[in-house]
């Protein structure tokens, strides 16, 4: 804060600057005059009022302005006070006003001069007024104040209960406007906060009678009293509560500012005092001081340029429209002053002054001590301080607990497998009979006939529930719930609001005080129930019953898929062309030394290599056909090694495949086809009004599921499973880890896919039970000492020993897996069988076709002989007839004469004309005169048809024969 002139320097002071402002209107314009008029309760305020405003003219530097000041001391009656605010104040022209209270430290609020100032748009700072009315821009729209309202110590009373930690109260306070404002101020900051309100208790203000309200008080739950109440109506309060012994050890009361001023105020209570609250003269400075900072940053920023429009008079000042007034008062809402003398000054919306500093005090033995404060002068983040050593009710020095804790809580549960079993108590004697369990009685009431029955319960949550009573300190009965379920928040009959039903419902009603079954922790639960910290994580998962793999013919095809046989197919054939090839074109192959006279080895044709590569990777013996060359024998030998790869990788998948093959589930998990796309024909459910059946119902991407599970879910999940089991289920969506019990139990069903939907199981607890947070503590306890752990292994993993595990041991492979060996065996003979007739046909089709070629071929042959046969004949003849005419003498003429002389021409047919010349040899038609068969020229190679005609045409040829038995009639 600036520090002040001394008193005998300040005339001086205001001497010299009074000079220099003349000094300066000679020499320039003249400066813009700011007048600040005050409404105040003494001659000494007015005084301070004076000082305070002449002090701004101190700070102007180079702004053209001066502060004058003008005051009045304030009438007890509004309507004198406003008429002479008017005459007085207003007159002066004033553009901002300060007001205070009537004389006497009388609390009448300055409402005269609101209203005055509120319709002549004048700003009005209050230093004393704290009544929740002023905070209405409707009625007073110029009106802020240094002090905070009555009802603002709400924020302080929430700050307080969040220290201590403190989640329920009770609130006491009147039913006039004061009273309603700071309840609607707590409720509205507490809700954000998570703190509760449990009972509101309202009086008559001025009321002397408190009985009725204070009766029920040690009913409820909380033991947190705030109180709101004035100084009269607090004494009375006070001692009702002492005569109901509502003042004693365990409670806590907090009260307001007036409350405190009490003359009966009880040992141990903590109440609020606004630092400076009635230091009139303080705030008079902070108020001029934000006033003169907030006018120059007008100025200095141009949005205030002239205060022109100010009239002298009430009847001529301007009430509408956009005035000077209107312009400070902007201003001095976002106006911040740091250094004040009260703390840091701020306003909100309404005018109120935000952070003010507060006391603690407490009543103490010794009287009432300041035991900490609220709120910081230097920042604007308010910040809470307060001591240990406090007196609290009972006159103890330990912070109570603020509940009226119930030791003996009553607990609700449900039959759920493994975590709790049930059974009638009727049928096994009474419970805890058997040592080797620990049974709890557990009675059901149906509530439509009102019937008890009588059942025992043990399990996982039961041995859970005895260790947290145990570590918490409490006792408890048991009961099951009444409709059987774990709750859904639905509309009842006959009702249009919705409401919890099953074992939520029966926290929501106070019914019960604890739900220890495997209950999902979830948000829809978490708004209405308390949740301890999770006992035990797990998720959804889908139990459905096992099928056995079905195996078809080609199983022992599995191994390899469709394209891997293919390219092995086709690589035999392609090594088997190209060793044929590389054996074919190398000079050192059985293809060149087969020509050779040395080596009876026969080449490697196409045949053979192909049977070469399949004997390889069949691993058959290989006796003949095997390459010579190096070239074929290296990619042989390669082959060799491709081969057993093939073969060392099918036989290891083969018993991968077949005999491990076991039976499996018949879906993959959530993203199932047939569940993400339902059809009639595959149902599957779960369990109505469940944890289950709210995530599917919540999760966007599920909901068609849920729309297709939500008729068909059962009530119970001991009726789902055996569904399962029945083939009348196919599949069941339910929490894991009764699925993978159900499945550990009951070799024949299986549980598919993975997790989804993970969450923890926690014991639900009425909405800001004071046992949250032991119990939370125990089950964390629990599991660190590795107890939870041990009641996995006894109550759900134990169970996993009565299925055999999965490949513990081979299955036994049948006909089933190996048909399609048999099968291809089976047809390969046959393929043998039908290949020999195929052959034996060709066979025969081939003899008659080689016995025809062998007739042609030895007809041919026997007619070249008779050819030759012929031609012999012939050349004998000639040289027989050649020998005969060297014998006949010739004539001249060259023919033939006779013994007689005569010619021998008509002998011979010279009627034919024909002529002889001496010396020509004749042929044989012209020797004996005869006509041979002349063949004709033989053709080539005919087809099998013009051979078997040209057969049947040479032997039955008649000419054939005659020429024969002319040739045997010559001879």
């Amino acid at each position: 804060m600036l520090a002040m002139p001394h008193k005998n320097i300040l005339p001086l002071i205001i001497i010299l600057h009074n000079f220099l402002l003349s000094l300066s209107q000679n020499i320039g314009s003249p400066p813009e005059i700011i007048t600040i008029g005050g409404v105040l309760s003494s001659k000494i305020a007015q005084n301070e009022f004076e000082k305070s405003v002449n002090n701004l003219n101190l700070l102007n530097g180079r702004i053209n302005l001066h502060f004058n000041s003008t005051s009045i001391i304030m009438d007890p009656n509004p309507i004198q006070s406003a008429i002479k605010l008017c005459d007085n104040v207003v007159s002066q022209g004033v553009q901002v006003m300060v007001v205070s209270h009537p004389p006497g430290g009388d609390s009448q609020p300055p409402i005269s001069v609101s209203y005055t100032c509120g319709f002549y748009q004048i700003p009005v700072i209050g230093i004393s007024a704290r009544d929740s009315a002023f905070s209405d821009k409707n009625v007073h729209p110029t009106f802020l104040r240094t002090v905070p309202p009555y009802f603002h110590q709400a924020d302080v009373w929430l700050e307080l209960l969040k220290h201590y930690g403190w989640k329920k109260v009770i609130f006491i306070h009147s039913m006039d406007e004061e009273g309603r404002m700071i309840l609607s101020r707590f409720q509205a900051l507490a809700e954000k906060e998570d703190i509760s309100v449990e009972e509101t208790i309202k009086y008559e203000a001025g009321d002397n009678s408190f009985e009725s309200l204070l009766t029920a008080i040690p009913s409820f739950e909380s033991r947190v009293i705030l109180l709101s109440a004035t100084k009269e109506d607090a004494e009375n309060i006070f001692d009702e509560a002492s005569k109901r012994s509502l003042l004693g050890e365990g409670y806590v009361w907090i009260v307001s500012e007036q409350a405190m001023k009490a003359t009966n105020v009880p040992v141990g209570a903590l109440g609020l005092e606004l630092f400076n609250a009635t230091a009139e003269n303080v705030h008079i400075k902070d108020a001029v001081t934000i006033i003169g900072k907030t006018i120059r940053s007008l100025f200095k920023n141009d949005n205030l340029t002239t205060v022109s429009d100010v009239s002298n008079s009430c009847k001529n000042r301007k009430s509408s429209g956009e005035t000077s007034g209107k312009i400070i008062y902007r201003g001095l809402l976002k106006e911040r002053l740091d250094n004040a003398i009260t703390g840091q000054i701020t306003f909100n919306n309404d005018g109120d002054r935000l952070n003010p500093i507060y006391y603690f005090k407490n009543r103490q033995p010794m009287g009432i001590v300041p035991v900490g404060y609220f709120g910081n002068k230097e920042a604007m983040v308010p910040a809470l301080d307060i001591s240990d050593n406090i007196t609290w009710p009972g006159n103890i020095n330990t912070k109570p607990k603020g509940l009226n804790i119930v030791t003996h809580l009553e607990v609700v549960t449900l039959e759920a497998k493994p975590f709790v079993h049930t059974r009638l108590r009727s049928e096994g004697g009474p419970c805890g009979t058997d040592e080797d369990k620990f049974e709890l009685p557990c009675n059901h009431v149906n509530m439509s006939t009102n019937v008890t029955t009588e059942y025992c319960c043990w399990g996982y949550c039961m041995e859970m529930l005895r260790e947290i009573s145990q570590m918490v300190n409490f006792t408890y009965d048991v009961h099951i719930s009444h409709d059987k379920t774990f709750g859904s928040f639905e509309k009842r009959r006959g009702s249009k609001t919705k409401q919890w039903n099953g074992m939520v419902g029966e926290l929501v009603s106070k019914q019960a005080d604890l739900i220890v079954a495997p209950l999902t922790i979830n948000p829809e639960r978490a708004n209405y129930i308390d949740f301890s910290k999770p006992f035990k994580y797990q998720g959804l998962i889908i139990l459905v019953k096992k099928t056995a793999k079905s195996s078809n013919l080609a199983s022992f095809l599995q191994p390899f898929q469709d394209t891997l046989w293919i390219l092995v197919g086709l690589s035999v054939h392609v090594v088997a062309l190209v060793l044929y090839l590389l054996d074919r074109f190398s000079p050192f192959g059985r293809f060149k030394l087969a020509k050779s006279d040395d080596t009876e080895e026969d080449a490697l044709n196409l045949s053979s290599a192909m049977w070469f590569a399949w004997g390889v990777l069949l691993n058959s013996g290989i006796g003949e056909g095997t390459p010579r060359s190096f070239s074929a024998r290296v990619l042989g030998m390669v082959w060799a090694g491709f081969a057993m790869i093939i073969v060392a990788s099918y036989t290891a998948n083969l018993a991968a495949f077949l005999v491990l093959d076991r039976p499996e589930a018949s879906i993959t998990g959530i993203d199932d086809a047939r569940l993400r796309n339902p059809n009639e024909n595959f149902n599957y459910s779960t369990v109505k009004n469940s944890a289950v059946e709210m995530y599917f119902k919540r999760q966007v991407e599920l909901s068609t599921m849920y729309r297709q599970m939500e008729e068909r879910n059962y009530l119970t999940a001991e009726d789902a499973i055996d569904a399962v089991r029945n083939n009348k289920l196919d599949a069941f969506i339910w929490d894991s880890s009764r699925l993978e019990y159900e499945a550990a139990k009951d070799c024949d069903l299986i549980v598919a896919g993975e997790l989804f939907g993970r969450s923890g199981l926690g014991v639900g607890l009425q909405k800001r039970s004071p046992w949250t947070h032991d119990i939370s503590m125990a089950i964390l306890g629990l599991h660190e000492k590795g107890k939870m752990e041990q009641l996995d292994n006894d109550w759900i993993l134990k169970e996993s020993s009565e299925c055999p595990l999965e490949g513990s041991a081979p299955a036994t492979l049948g006909l089933t897996n190996m048909a399609g060996v048999f099968m291809m065996v089976a047809g390969g003979i046959v393929a043998g069988v039908f290949l020999i007739f195929v052959e034996i046909t060709y066979k025969r089709y081939r003899g008659l076709k080689e016995k025809e070629l062998e007739l042609a071929r030895n007809a041919a042959d026997r007619w070249r002989g008779n050819i030759e046969k012929r031609r012999t004949l012939r050349q004998t003849l000639q040289r027989q007839r050649d020998e005969q005419f060297a014998a006949i003498p010739i004539n001249m003429k060259g023919i033939p004469l006779n013994t007689n002389g005569g010619s021998n021409s008509s002998m011979h047919g010279e009627t034919q004309g024909e002529t002889h010349n001496p010396g020509k040899r004749l042929s044989y038609t012209e020797a004996t005169g005869s006509k041979l068969y002349s063949p004709p020229t033989q053709p080539s190679l005919p087809s099998a048809s013009s051979q078997s005609e040209s057969r049947s045409v040479t032997i039955n040829n008649p000419a054939y024969g005659d020429i024969m038995n002319q040739d045997d009639n010559f001879v």
